[in-house]
């Protein structure tokens, strides 16, 4: 891993089962490898500054890092003392407080990486693969289940046990039944415009517990949040974000959907669709890259602008073999100075739809060659 040839410490962040502690063992076997979910491990680090003092000349792996915040300064101590690179490997799955924790400690010290669930340059960029993602998610145990049934039972009990486990071990004091309605909540408006006042009157609820519940999905890794795109122009400006389940495995077994003909019967499959294109173009943008949506109060809109300076890249998605834009799209790109943008689809081709759109399929977009 280059990150790990340059910098001290590099901090490996992902959702739970996602994969972090298998792909750390695999590029670096022979590591000290610590989980602090482990009481054996965790005895060890009792004298932590001594303890992680005697493997200077080793690479340590910390597996679920958040658990122990108190490490930071002394992780800040040992590098200072030898400031050499590939020191320390940090798995978390808790993404913006684990970054706060360690920025107060490791700032210049640490590199943050995210490890997403399995994308379609990973499984293969087939037509059979790529439904096989878009309905059980890429989360390695789902994707890889002897059936669709098996993948929908491991979701239910991942689901289970984020929200009755994981959550109260990142100190989290939520009754699980509670964020579960919430998360449903959010799976059945996947897509939408985020509206707390909306989602609290239906919860009976005030709107601050609701962006509570939603930071608490997002740092997490299980919901996006995508901010609009603001721009300097003489537009009115939606101004609330989207908000997406990350993997739409997890979105299909939320709202019971356990076959590819489940899925297709849904009105939910254009959005899913939707939504696993916007994990893998925002995941594989270039480094420094943000993600928005546009749109504007007279019907303006593209899904996702990928704003990687000085270019700026926008996409509208759609689910089926023959994509059709509306007038927004074209507004869109007019309002936004842009040449033309790209129309991700479900099929495979590549063409021009029109003077301002090319249609492109999700490997296409994603430079996999055929």
């Amino acid at each position: 891993m280059q990150s790990l040839a340059q910098f001290p410490a590099v901090a490996l962040l992902g959702p739970r089962q996602v994969g972090k502690s298998t792909l750390a063992r695999a590029i670096a076997p022979d590591a000290v490898f610590l989980d602090l979910e482990r009481p054996a491990d965790l005895a060890k680090l009792q004298d932590a500054e001594s303890y992680l003092a005697s493997m200077a000349d080793r690479l340590v792996i910390i597996d679920e890092i958040q658990r122990m915040p108190e490490l930071f300064p002394v992780l800040r101590v040992l590098i200072d003392q030898q400031r050499s690179p590939g020191r320390f490997l940090l798995l978390g799955s808790a993404s913006p407080a684990l970054r706060r924790q360690s920025a107060e400690s490791l700032a210049g010290r640490i590199e943050y990486l995210e490890l997403a669930p399995f994308t379609l340059d990973e499984v293969g960029a087939t037509p059979e693969n790529q439904k096989r993602l878009l309905l059980r998610g890429g989360f390695p145990e789902s994707y890889l289940a002897a059936s669709d049934k098996a993948s929908l039972r491991w979701r239910h009990a991942f689901i289970q046990t984020f929200l009755e486990q994981d959550i109260p071990l990142l100190g989290i004091r939520i009754p699980a039944s509670q964020l579960r309605r919430f998360w449903l909540m959010l799976a059945h408006l996947h897509g939408k415009i985020w509206n707390a006042s909306q989602i609290a009157a239906s919860m009976g609820m005030n709107v601050s517990s609701m962006r509570h519940y939603l930071d608490i999905l997002a740092n997490t890794f299980m919901v996006r949040v995508l901010p609009p795109y603001h721009v300097n122009i003489s537009k009115r400006l939606v101004k609330s974000p989207k908000t997406y389940i990350r993997d739409s495995g997890l979105l299909h077994a939320l709202l019971g959907l356990g076959t590819y003909d489940d899925l297709l019967s849904h009105p939910v499959v254009g959005a899913s669709w939707e939504g696993m294109v916007i994990e893998h173009l925002v995941y594989n943008a270039e480094p420094g890259s943000h993600g928005y949506f546009y749109r504007t109060a007279a019907g303006a809109e593209l899904d996702l602008l990928i704003d990687s300076p000085p270019n700026l890249h926008g996409y509208e998605v759609k689910f089926g073999l023959a994509p059709k834009l509306g007038k927004g799209y074209h507004h869109a790109i007019a309002d936004l100075g842009l040449e033309s943008g790209h129309v991700v689809y479900s099929g495979e081709e590549n063409y021009r739809l029109s003077g301002d759109a090319i249609a492109i399929s999700l490997a296409g977009a994603l430079g996999i060659k055929p």
